[in-house]
């Protein structure tokens, strides 16, 4: 049944831990982390700066292994895969959203968000239409062919958006996302990973911002490299209007049914 499909975990951690440094050097990043989130949840990890939030959400991305303990993502133990196993889940299951945006300077809109596809072997002509198809989505068409220093700071955080999203990952990591956007830009970002949320996907993001919790179904803090709190918070009624900020036509039709 749906039900429990939808609660079905996607990561559990049990004991994980990481270390760095050697000897008198080495320091503790992670201590015996337990953790299991549920598909289609919304999960932010809060946390001062040191505190191991960001390794953690490099563990879970695989861009990272831990010291010791068991990493599970959706049923596999994955600590023990090869590094060519581990970017091929990469590519298949996780979509990556940083703050640095790590758009290719080179490239352009449409070729930057096909970049993804161009590791799972499909080609060129129908990496740009599905491209062309998710940048729909976003409200990005007429900037296809826009070359990233041409955006704004939202415009270039959504085509990264766009880009994570193309290979249909069933997990989507995000580090602070809204870390270089201005309160407009940081709105528009937030309702969009918001609107990806509502459609099932589940969401882990890192951020320092306590404002951004409201869009979470769960908040997780982080101490000395443990988990500090975790709580669940209660489903809100979502006012449909607010769904897609930059879409006219919603607003449009909602005026002619009245």
């Amino acid at each position: 049944m749906p039900e429990s499909k939808q609660n079905s975990p996607v990561i559990e951690l049990r004991g994980l831990s990481k270390h760095f440094g050697v000897g008198d050097a080495e320091t503790e990043a992670l201590s015996s982390i337990d953790l299991t989130i549920n598909k289609g949840e919304f999960v932010v990890i809060m946390g001062p700066s040191g505190c191991g939030k960001t390794t953690l959400l490099n563990i879970l991305g695989l861009l990272d292994r831990a010291t010791s303990g068991q990493y599970m993502l959706e049923g596999r133990s994955v600590e023990d895969l090869s590094p060519r196993q581990h970017a091929r889940i990469r590519s298949d299951k996780i979509g990556f959203i940083f703050q640095s945006f790590n758009l290719v300077s080179r490239l352009n809109v449409i070729e930057n968000v096909a970049l993804p596809l161009t590791y799972k072997g499909i080609r060129r002509t129908r990496r740009l239409q599905l491209a062309s198809s998710i940048l729909k989505n976003f409200h990005l068409s007429e900037r296809e062919y826009y070359m990233p220093w041409q955006l704004s700071g939202g415009q270039t955080q959504r085509v990264a958006i766009a880009r994570a999203l193309v290979n249909k990952p069933s997990l989507i990591l995000a580090d602070e996302p809204t870390g270089n956007l201005d309160s407009q830009a940081n709105h528009i970002v937030m309702e969009e990973l918001s609107d990806i949320h509502r459609r099932g996907n589940t969401i882990i993001m890192v951020t320092h911002n306590p404002e951004l919790t409201s869009y979470a179904s769960r908040v997780i803090t982080m101490l000395d490299g443990k988990i500090d709190t975790d709580s669940q918070k209660p489903k809100k009624l979502v006012n449909p209007s607010a769904k897609r900020p930059l879409s006219k036509s919603k607003k449009k039709s909602k005026r002619s049914k009245k």
